[in-house]
């Protein structure tokens, strides 16, 4: 709408002003709508809402006065600018129409020159105070909505923290628990990692060993632990959505991206951002991994800009990536970005030694979580346990634990409560092989992948081949069963 289209209340009760001021207003393409009173001026103005208001003093029954304090107080009417059109200037009427609520005034008899700069300038002051007022209500829309993102992502950083500190808690670093040798190396190298908040760290070692349980202590005991924790599988997140899960992704930037999505990254700025299986990331995207590594800023897909963030990368890995640079499958120079320091994670069999206390301790760990005293362990029970090679590692015994305590109703443990992958009552030590199982070669590396190829062929004969059961069971990926097999990855 024009000026020239603004909608004008005149409010006279002498027809004569009245017709006047009319003509003069709508010569000049103004929409004019007159009330002869007070009253009829209140109606109006509530039912028309005018863009401005010329208002006479001098009225019967109501003045101008009373009737723009009227005007004033009313929801409906109170932005609606008023002048006042009187013949006195007296300074005590002009500072009384003020007062009212007016904001200009215009003296009898009036010029029309005047008459119509004081309109046009009002006019214009009002559209531009609405204007201003939408796009205060819609700034203050942005605003809320903004801290309503803000608040989210604080809430869902809050959720990964607790959660989080409810699983370090859980698997804490006092479920670490061994008195060999190597563990109270990383212990020793834990602590002086916890020291250094920002250092990139790769945890190398077979699944089960307790990667994460460490990369969660290294966070949980540096200057971060009030960030986020934010844990990744990246073998478990399919490829198509992987840089869309690590980075974000923009409205639009996608088939299904209706709206702005905040990626992993995003999620843990000012904590750290546990990477597990970093050998499974389609090497195509391990470039733009290293870029944000190098400068801090991540660019969701389809973005047009980048946002920084202060994440420290904790990595793990059940493979060996040196290998897998050799045959191409890793990037060197994000290798050497990502293992500023490396935290070799032994398996259980190589510190049975442990095994008894990891086995007291999870088992009064669980019995606290089911409100029970922790039974004991039958001797015969643990030299079930000693005896045992647990291809899972500490995950297995953890399994095997629980699993034991509801099936004892918290009686004494027994061997027979005690299940393991090989078959239910049987615990295939190192010592001698099983024999149902050929001899292994003097060869190190070869005897590895054979037993590891037999423990995987047990697995798929107790899991009907299932190898979605398989990975499960044996706390790995589907990929990692594939490759032990010696199989192509099937398409899809």
């Amino acid at each position: 709408m024009s000026e020239e289209q603004a909608k004008i209340l005149l409010v006279d009760d002498q027809p004569a002003n009245l017709e006047v001021l009319c003509d003069l207003l709508e010569s000049k393409g103004y929409n004019v709508l007159l009330a002869p009173s007070g009253q009829m001026a209140l109606k109006s103005a509530a039912r028309a809402a005018p863009d401005l208001i010329l208002l006479d003093v001098m009225m019967p029954e109501m003045d101008g006065y009373e009737t723009c304090r009227r005007l004033k107080e009313a929801e409906e009417t109170r932005q609606i600018p008023v002048i006042f059109i009187t013949a006195r200037d007296l300074k005590e009427d002009v500072v009384q129409g003020f007062q009212a609520g007016g904001v200009d005034y215009i003296t009898k008899p009036f010029q029309e020159e005047e008459v119509l700069v004081r309109v046009q300038t009002h006019v214009r002051l009002n559209r531009l105070a609405r204007e201003l007022e939408t796009r205060n209500e819609e700034l203050a829309g942005k605003n809320e909505a903004l801290e309503r993102e803000i608040a989210q992502r604080q809430a869902l950083k809050g959720q990964l923290s607790s959660l989080s500190q409810r699983e370090a808690e859980r698997w804490g670093l006092e479920g670490f628990v061994g008195q060999s040798p190597t563990i109270e190396k990383i212990f020793r190298e834990i602590r002086l990692l916890q020291e250094s908040a920002g250092t990139s760290v790769l945890i190398s070692g077979e699944s089960g060993t307790g990667k994460e349980l460490i990369a969660r202590a290294l966070h949980f005991g540096s200057a971060r632990r009030e960030g986020p924790f934010v844990p990744v599988n990246c073998a478990a997140i399919p490829a198509a959505l992987v840089e869309s899960a690590l980075f974000g992704h923009a409205k639009g930037s996608f088939t299904g991206a209706s709206a702005d999505q905040a990626g992993y990254f995003e999620m843990a700025d000012g904590g750290a951002l546990f990477l597990d299986e970093i050998g499974d990331m389609p090497l195509e995207l391990q470039a733009k991994l290293l870029r944000v590594l190098e400068d801090g800023q991540v660019w969701r897909v389809g973005a047009r800009e980048g946002k920084k963030v202060e994440v420290r990368v904790l990595a793990a890995t059940n493979v060996d990536l040196q290998q897998q640079i050799r045959e191409g499958g890793f990037r060197q120079d994000l290798y050497f970005r990502l293992a500023h320091y490396t935290v070799e994670v032994p398996p259980l069999r190589e510190r049975q030694e442990d095994v008894p206390l990891l086995a007291r301790h999870f088992l009064t760990f669980f019995a606290g979580e089911m409100g029970r005293e922790a039974p004991e362990l039958s001797h015969a029970a643990l030299e079930r346990l000693k005896g045992y090679s647990f291809p899972g590692n500490v995950r297995e015994l953890k399994n095997i634990i629980e699993r034991a305590l509801i099936e004892s109703h918290g009686e004494q443990i027994q061997p027979q409560h005690l299940h393991f992958v090989a078959g239910k009552g049987t615990a295939p030590g190192l010592a001698s092989p099983s024999p149902s199982l050929p001899e292994l070669p003097l060869d190190l590396d070869l005897a590895a992948r054979q037993a590891e190829l037999q423990v995987v062929r047990r697995a798929m004969e107790q899991c009907g081949g299932n190898l979605s059961e398989v990975a499960r069971l044996l706390g790995t990926s589907r990929n990692r069963i594939y490759r032990v097999l010696g199989e192509e990855k099937p398409p899809g």
